[in-house]
């Protein structure tokens, strides 16, 4: 098929940048903070790893969508957050630090939380099909190949060469959000027709899923007594997800166009609660002061 080496080099080689320019801002000190900031690491660990599956499905059910496309939303409710939600929590005046902590380590855990949940998605909205399977061992080593291999070849240059991280990880950062929209943009473009006729059906889901998660990482925190910077970052790391691994997932491992379709949507549509939430906790943050 012309444009399979979109999805079968280009959009895994995109994620592997991706992935790479995160691994190389981040040391072993940012695992740390884990225990360092345990209230909020567990307030965003069951809003990341189990309430928003949960709410994804939901939302699904509830607006009636199935099969691949049903599918395709579990996906990205899997999926781990995305690397531009450390910048907007920048914008947002949260807790960097966290962020980028929280995003290494929901990367690193959902190696194993993926797989585990598209092949239940598989299974509940595609049991009834004829050849559908997902090979769930060999797509968690695939995922491990194009998102923990990159972070830790990152890791290992900045202990490595420091000098060289640190003049070259923001100029990095540019690159890895063009290559993001990028992948965004192939995605709406292999499938266009498609993405404009569901576009008006998945923007409410996606801006109900985000809106959810948003308010419950938030409020969740803040009952666990967590400070409102860091309370802010959990709310943005529960509702901003890596849509380019989405789209690799749907294209590549799964080679189905209708699964990655919802990845691509919610790419484009999660930044506008996400920027609008970012003078929300501008607000919040200056208020506190």
């Amino acid at each position: 098929m012309p444009g399979d080496w979109v999805s079968q080099a280009a959009l895994p080689a995109g994620l592997m940048f991706i992935m790479f320019t995160l691994g190389i801002g981040l040391a072993l000190a940012d695992f740390r903070r884990v225990f360092a900031h345990p209230r909020a690491f567990l307030v965003g660990t069951v809003c990341h790893f189990v309430l928003l599956p949960l709410v994804g499905f939901a939302v699904v059910k509830a607006f009636g969508v199935t099969g691949a496309l049903a599918v395709g939303f579990l996906i990205v409710a899997a999926c781990p957050t995305g690397t531009t939600s450390n910048l907007l929590t920048y914008f947002a005046r949260g807790d960097v630090a966290l962020a980028l902590s929280f995003t290494a380590f929901a990367g690193l855990v959902s190696i194993v939380t993926v797989p585990l949940i598209v092949s239940f998605a598989i299974s509940y909205f595609m049991g009834g099909e004829q050849g559908v399977a997902f090979p769930a061992g060999a797509t968690m080593g695939q995922i491990f190949v194009v998102m923990g291999v990159p972070v830790i070849a990152g890791m290992a240059v900045r202990a490595k060469w420091p000098a060289f991280a640190q003049r070259w990880q923001a100029r990095l950062g540019v690159v890895s959000a063009v290559v993001f929209v990028a992948i965004v943009l192939a995605g709406i473009a292999r499938n266009f027709a498609l993405f404009q006729q569901h576009t008006a059906t998945f923007a409410p889901m996606v801006f109900a899923i985000n809106l959810t998660m948003l308010a419950a990482g938030y409020g969740l925190s803040r009952l666990a007594k967590v400070p409102r910077d860091q309370a802010i970052t959990v709310a943005i790391e529960s509702s901003v997800q890596n849509a380019a691994l989405a789209i690799v997932i749907g294209a590549t491992l799964l080679k189905n166009e209708e699964m990655m379709l919802p990845g691509a949507i919610y790419g484009v549509l999660m930044y506008v609660t996400g920027v609008a939430f970012v003078f929300v906790g501008r607000r919040i943050a200056t208020a506190a002061r």
